[in-house]
């Protein structure tokens, strides 16, 4: 028979003392950890930042409370896409609106409008069409920033494409100069 070079241990059987003491060291632990917690946190969210496109002072226009000039039969009009901010340098923040019919199959058309209201802050209202639907044209990456519309059109080069799959790409954009909006091309955009 072989002797083992490490003598038998005392804890290798377990009894119910041992199992005490486990107990009682766990809840030692516990209770001690629960004392030494973390102070409560201090960090703050930082602030909004704010920007000359959408005064804080000011709510712009709300879509919603606007009926917009597109005929959509039985189906109704939906705001697809909407951003803010001041596109005149008066001071009040407008909203641009991407509109269509809120169709259930194929890709409708977008119209793309310019909400404001008066100095009174009274009901919001339509002051520019900047895409009317009629032209057939679908709008991406829409923003409103430094006081310019800026958007991709997706359009159709012949009535025989597919109205689900566009051909054309332009890149627009819209600025306010001598009391109108004016249509260009961004620097650095191309159209497909």
């Amino acid at each position: 028979m072989q002797s083992s070079a490490v003598p038998e241990l005392a804890h290798t059987h377990t009894r119910p003392i041992h199992w005490l003491a486990t107990a009682t060291a766990v809840a030692g632990v516990v209770a001690f950890s629960s004392v030494l917690q973390p102070g409560a946190a201090t960090a703050a969210q930082p602030a909004a930042p704010q920007t000359k496109s959408a005064p804080a002072h000011t709510t712009p226009p709300d879509p919603a409370a606007v009926t917009f000039p597109i005929e959509c039969g039985p189906v109704k009009a939906v705001v697809k896409k909407r951003a803010s901010g001041d596109l005149d340098g008066d001071g009040r923040p407008e909203t641009v609106a991407v509109v269509h019919c809120d169709s259930p199959m194929g890709t409708p058309p977008d119209g793309v409008y310019v909400l404001t209201r008066g100095a009174d802050r009274g009901k919001p209202r339509i002051v520019a069409t900047l895409l009317d639907p009629k032209d057939g044209t679908t709008v991406t990456d829409f923003a409103v920033s430094d006081g310019a519309v800026t958007a991709t059109l997706l359009g159709y080069s012949s009535a025989d494409v597919p109205r689900c799959c566009p051909d054309q790409k332009t890149d627009v954009k819209w600025r306010w100069h001598s009391g109108s909006f004016v249509r260009s091309t961004p620097a650095g955009a191309r159209s497909v």
